[in-house]
């Protein structure tokens, strides 16, 4: 991997695709669909997640 990739924390939930239209069923009177944009609960449409802290659990212990 080289060293300038960008470190990208991608949403476990939407895997990056954080928003999306959904179709209400019918069309208006000029023949477009009616539509609504819906978010990613948990990353609010941004499509990254925030950097995880570690727990004390996830550390290693060299004894």
């Amino acid at each position: 991997m080289p060293k300038n990739a960008p470190n990208a924390r991608i949403c476990r939930d939407c895997d990056g695709f954080a928003s999306a239209k959904v179709t209400l069923g019918g069309r208006n009177r000029h023949g477009h669909l009616h539509t609504i944009t819906t978010h990613c609960p948990a990353c609010h449409g941004t499509g990254t997640a925030p950097a995880r802290r570690p727990r004390p659990t996830d550390w290693e212990v060299a004894a």
